[in-house]
């Protein structure tokens, strides 16, 4: 009897305590540490990265005028000769953008007719028709260098477009920097030393090209 009393006489000081919000109920006790979880969550959570700028620069291909334009910032600041593909091989006009650049590409046949007797050429065969570099914008065509500066101005290509090897080189570096895959000067004097060595660089914030008529 004395012993319920006392268990009384604590569940209602407990009960006046908890009224009086000295002591918080189970349920709040619950709620607060759901809330501490939350937020700990939340402080825990890693910041995500900025996206890269987009590039501040463009390229054009005019198929008709046999030239490619470098722009930036909508600023025509080059332009450079090149050959198209031919009446049988033309060109494909579009939009779209250069996600990787190649230093000293390896040239693999396509699984076309053309190119039934052709054999693979490694980076740095004299008679590779990839040249120095390859800008990749729809695979199999690409901008590249070229084993026959001669065909520059003329409808000749299988449907890539051919610059001369330092333009191919010159604007596969820029667009790297462009697009967010800069590199050391070490870097491009390797690339360009070693040119039996295949280097591909990936581009963060691809830059666009056009291929027009």
């Amino acid at each position: 009897m004395i012993a319920t009393k006392r268990y009384c006489a604590r569940r209602a000081l407990l009960l006046g305590l908890v009224l009086s919000g000295c002591v918080e109920s189970s349920e709040e006790t619950r709620t607060a540490a759901v809330v501490d979880s939350t937020n700990s969550d939340a402080a825990a959570a890693p910041a995500q990265p900025a996206p890269p700028p987009p590039p501040d620069m463009r390229l054009e291909v005019d198929i008709s005028e046999r030239e490619l334009r470098v722009y930036r910032n909508d600023q025509q600041v080059e332009t450079h000769p090149v050959a198209v593909g031919s009446e049988e091989w033309p060109t494909p006009t579009g939009e779209w953008t250069v996600g990787q650049v190649i230093f000293n590409p390896r040239w693999i046949p396509p699984e076309e007719e053309w190119a039934e007797e052709e054999e693979v050429s490694e980076p740095g065969d004299p008679d590779n028709p990839l040249g120095r570099a390859q800008l990749v914008y729809r695979a199999p065509n690409s901008i590249h260098g070229t084993n026959e500066p001669e065909s520059l101005g003329q409808a000749v290509s299988h449907g890539s477009i051919r610059v001369a090897n330092e333009v191919a080189v010159a604007l596969a570096r820029q667009v790297m920097e462009a697009g967010g895959a800069s590199r050391d000067e070490a870097f491009f004097q390797s690339a360009q030393t070693n040119t039996t060595e295949r280097v591909e660089v990936a581009i963060p914030s691809p830059v666009p090209i056009a291929v027009v008529e």
